[in-house]
């Protein structure tokens, strides 16, 4: 909800600001993120954003928002956002470009991959400040043998994958990543995707946890 209790008269009332005063995470010159929640403007009740640049083949890793619904709009580029429903266990992708939006509801497992150089983002959120738990931490911070005793997977394979993971990602690749040619084929596989998403589906009733075998997941 807005702050009821926020007296507007006040002389440290705040209604403007400047996103470049905010850096939340910058990769390079051309893949950075600004912020602003109700730290930086205290008459903001309960809505917040970041603002997201992005070129070709990067992506805003995957990630949750416990506390919040994210809306992304996209002002200049194109991207695809791309989300795990959780009721019908599907991975859904929706390419955006300028004047779309595609919606996250709150708690989603989700990612943006911009498809275009100068790909520019906002991400609105029902939250004064909007609270982000990253893929990378899940997996640098989960003990590699627990991985691997969980899935039946090889722990030396999966300690030996997992270990240039030291910190958090947020805009991936890093800058020291060598498959330089990700990009493309990430793109290609998402909008591949797409394609296959669009294809007609039978309705979930009730509330998606129960559904027809022969739904594909």
């Amino acid at each position: 909800m807005s702050v009821s209790y926020m007296d507007y008269t006040s002389p440290h009332a705040q209604f403007t600001y400047d996103l470049k005063n905010n850096l939340f995470f910058k990769k390079n010159n051309q893949n950075f993120i600004n912020a602003l929640s109700i730290d930086q403007l205290n008459t903001l009740g309960n809505v917040s954003l970041l603002d997201i640049y992005l070129s070709t083949g990067n992506i805003v890793e995957p990630h949750t928002h416990q506390n919040a619904t994210e809306l992304v709009y996209c002002i200049s580029g194109a991207a695809v956002v791309s989300l795990i429903n959780p009721f019908t266990k599907t991975l859904n992708h929706f390419p955006i470009h300028p004047g779309q939006v595609a919606n996250v509801p709150q708690g989603w497992w989700h990612y943006e991959v911009a498809s275009e150089d100068n790909t520019h983002l906002l991400a609105i959120f029902d939250a004064p400040v909007p609270e982000f738990i990253a893929g990378s931490d899940m997996l640098r911070l989960t003990p590699a043998n627990l991985l691997a005793r969980s899935y039946c997977l090889n722990a030396d394979m999966v300690e030996e994958t997992l270990a240039p993971i030291t910190s958090t990602v947020v805009i991936g690749p890093p800058n020291d990543c060598k498959t330089s040619r990700v990009g493309k084929a990430v793109i290609h596989q998402v909008e591949m995707q797409y394609e296959r998403d669009r294809r007609p589906q039978k309705p979930v009733i009730g509330n998606g946890w129960k559904y027809s075998n022969d739904i594909e997941i």
